[in-house]
């Protein structure tokens, strides 16, 4: 499959996006008003409920947070209610109208930046934040590795990255295929291609666990956890044709749950402050990666620190 060159591409995602940000095509009432925004983040956290625990916003009063394409600002603005000292780029012009907007209309804190900017050529120092956060952004970038990796570069040494990506073994990843390639007589097209040509803006990709494993490998991240989400676009992906879907929803029980929780995390508690058992012990991980949640979900929420040998 022949791909444009990435700056061609990096127009056609940027065009897509400055349409419509993300979510604000559930809204019906008039463009930036109070009920616009809320009626856009209702939705949000109704379709996406788990992005507080992922995200914990509270815990950042203070810190020095970037998110990398903020879009309709919805996550954007609980950065600032949270008291975080938070600084935004998006590659659009709309994302920026409407941020700006939300900030105005809720009249919240000024943040320390928000701009339009290339999430592959983020214009800030290195070492420079306590969080580099990203959810569902990084996926449309030509160059994802990149992306990661400036992401990583501009968080301070012991400070986090959270990031979300789509996973390409996903229910939802797979209905793509049945619906744009095996229904259209192309059995032979990938979920790869269903994605990058009919998920959102064209050039869109999802990663697998091993994918995942060996980019993020290359990068200085320390206690990395990928909890895969199902989410809306899985459970509902046949909605359309019940038996099918029952098929899915099926194969998402059987996906089974995992969680993250290991034995070595686990310190004994001493019986009483004169115990001898009392020691220097802190929880650690035997493996750099953790995998948890349902992996036939299409959200996998990533969490990780950096390095501070980096």
């Amino acid at each position: 499959m022949a791909h444009p060159p990435n700056e061609e591409l990096k127009e056609q995602v940027r065009d897509f996006w400055n349409q419509l940000s993300c979510d604000t095509q559930v809204a019906s009432s008039e463009k930036f008003s109070l009920d616009y925004f809320r009626q856009i983040e209702s939705f949000r956290y109704l379709d996406q409920p788990f992005i507080h625990a992922f995200a914990q916003f509270t815990r950042y009063h203070k810190k020095r947070v970037l998110e990398v394409g903020f879009g309709a600002g919805t996550d954007f603005i609980q950065w600032l209610r949270a008291g975080a000292r938070a600084t935004g780029i998006d590659l659009t012009a709309e994302a920026l109208a409407n941020l700006t907007e939300r900030i105005r209309v809720y009249d919240l804190p000024d943040p320390d930046q928000i701009l339009v900017a290339d999430a592959e050529h983020l214009p800030f120092e290195s070492n420079s934040f306590d969080l580099g956060y990203s959810f569902g952004v990084l996926h449309h970038s030509p160059d994802t590795e990149k992306a990661i990796s400036e992401l990583v570069r501009v968080v301070r040494g012991g400070g986090e990255c959270k990031i979300m990506l789509y996973n390409r073994h996903s229910i939802f990843a797979f209905n793509q295929w049945v619906k744009h390639a095996l229904l259209k007589g192309k059995p032979w097209r990938s979920l790869k291609w269903s994605l990058w040509h009919h998920m959102e803006s064209v050039g869109t990709k999802g990663y697998t666990r091993n994918e995942l494993s060996e980019m993020l490998a290359k990068l200085p991240l320390e206690g990395v956890s990928v909890h895969t989400e199902i989410t809306s676009a899985d459970y509902l992906s046949a909605s359309a044709m019940p038996p099918l879907n029952a098929i899915y929803r099926t194969v998402l029980r059987l996906g089974g749950y995992s969680r993250p929780w290991r034995l070595e995390d686990y310190v004994e508690r001493p019986l009483s402050a004169g115990d001898a058992r009392i020691r220097e012990v802190q929880p650690r991980r035997s493996e750099n990666f953790c995998f948890s949640g349902n992996r036939y979900g299409f959200f996998h929420c990533i969490s990780a620190t950096k390095s501070t040998s980096s």
